[in-house]
């Protein structure tokens, strides 16, 4: 008896099935984003409640993590930090979506002054030094979390234009393209419903990066001192404020940096996997 040749959908479906490396990556980054929705809730204390007689202390029954210099739950300070570890990054990378992917559809499709007009300004902030430049502002207005996000924002959006305008120049002279320039089909509709879709993998994959480099660059701002606010349970501050006690209390110093690290990384995991899924999907198609 012979066995039943593969068929090219059946290895499709196999390639396109997630490893546990990336389950579990999607388990890490659905942790984070119910920390930053309930993280306040499910805080066993309050992570700005100092004890100043504890001090600092190592992990015990009460205080999982242990406490820092001033006394605070190491571990709710952990717990509700994955809110600015998460809606900050999340906002950035929405917009750099969103803008970014629209002037790069806008400059791919159009060409000729528009691209060069969008591109001049993209050349432009790419020859600013971004972590300078947020750096010296951050540090002129008094830094802030929000201040942080608006920079990042301006910053970021060249890097999704770059990327989405050169797969739209790839798309734009296609047949199915002049087939609806034929058909009489707005160019509106053409770059929506019918470029955006080849260029979608391209795009979320890099939104993706986008969000961990946003995580990292807020957490560093906020180890720097430009971030948040003083006291803020925050990854990038609690590092900061917890790198002296490194020898003494590892986990008070680590534990911030281990989630920043993981859920960076776990976001550019799955990035590439929904990448390499949408162009399966679109090859297919």
């Amino acid at each position: 008896m012979s066995l039943p040749l593969d068929t090219g959908k059946s290895r499709l479906r196999r390639r396109s099935r997630a490893s546990w490396s990336v389950i579990l990556c999607v388990v890490v980054i659905v942790i984070v984003a119910l920390l930053a929705l309930l993280g306040h809730l499910i805080a066993p204390q309050d992570p700005r409640a100092q004890m100043t007689s504890l001090g600092m202390s190592g992990p015990s029954a009460d205080h999982w993590l242990g406490t820092d210099q001033l006394g605070r739950d190491i571990f709710s300070r952990l717990i509700v930090g994955g809110r600015t570890a998460f809606v900050g990054p999340l906002i950035i990378a929405a917009c750099s979506l969103v803008i970014g992917d629209l002037l790069g559809l806008v400059a791919g499709y159009y060409g000729r002054w528009v691209d060069s007009l969008i591109m001049r300004w993209v050349d432009l902030m790419w020859s600013i030094p971004s972590l300078l430049v947020v750096i010296v502002v951050a540090g002129a207005f008094g830094g802030g979390y929000w201040l942080a996000i608006g920079l990042l924002i301006v910053l970021v959006i060249p890097m999704d234009v770059r990327v989405v305008r050169g797969a739209a120049l790839e798309q734009a002279p296609r047949p199915y393209v002049e087939s609806a320039k034929t058909l009489g089909v707005s160019n509106f509709r053409i770059l929506v419903s019918h470029i955006w879709p080849n260029v979608a993998p391209v795009a979320v994959a890099n939104a993706f990066l986008i969000f961990a480099t946003a995580l990292v660059s807020l957490s560093g701002l906020s180890f720097l001192g430009l971030g948040v606010n003083p006291g803020t349970p925050d990854w990038g501050l609690m590092l900061a404020e917890n790198l002296s006690l490194l020898f003494v209390s590892p986990v008070a110093a680590l534990a911030p940096g281990v989630m920043i690290v993981l859920t960076a990384a776990s976001m550019n995991v799955v990035g590439d996997w929904i990448y390499e899924r949408l162009s399966e999907r679109g090859a297919s198609r």
